[in-house]
């Protein structure tokens, strides 16, 4: 199946520069969501100094191919610990990654090139290195709770160089 990029509509394009994350409609907002799955990692937080690690470990729901959760609209009933993004929380949560369109849109920063609001293609995300299709070691069924030490890893926290150039990188 071939995904066809799609362009925001004319009303609704750069609705992230003119409305608060209160204003947006649902689907505005669910648009946020660049499809990185990275905030489907799990985390652990150094309780002296609160500090997050990422790890290579997903969530029980993701599909790391296709960086989607498999039940979304049950996904809180199904995983307890699944955080539901707000414009509150948003604002606060220190674990989601520096890429994520909530974040930056919540800070007043304008979106990356490879978003799909700006590219217009779903898939831009994963060209610019930045989704964990691909990176995903295994879910949280599979990895006992006390050895996730073991699967820390430091990518989820940044954000490749060729997702931060100002466009698209032109084709080898």
């Amino acid at each position: 199946m071939t995904v066809r990029p799609r362009p925001p509509s004319p009303q609704s394009e750069s609705f992230w520069k003119t409305k608060t994350l209160e204003e947006m409609s649902d689907s505005e907002w669910e648009s946020l969501c660049d499809g990185c799955a990275r905030c489907c990692l799990e985390k652990l937080e150094d309780e002296d100094t609160g500090k997050i690690y990422f790890t290579h470990i997903s969530c029980t729901l993701l599909d790391a191919g296709l960086c989607a959760c498999k039940d979304y609209p049950n996904r809180s009933a199904k995983v307890s610990d699944c955080v539901r993004l707000t414009p509150e929380n948003v604002r606060t949560l220190s674990w989601l990654p520096p890429s994520c369109g909530y974040k930056l849109v919540a800070e007043g920063r304008d979106l990356y090139w490879w978003h799909p609001l700006i590219s217009g293609d779903p898939n831009t995300v994963h060209e610019a290195g930045v989704s964990v299709r691909g990176r995903v070691w295994g879910t949280e069924d599979e990895v006992d709770e006390a050895d996730l030490e073991d699967h820390i890893v430091q990518w989820p926290g940044v954000i490749p160089k060729r997702a931060r150039l100002k466009k698209r990188p032109a084709p080898k």
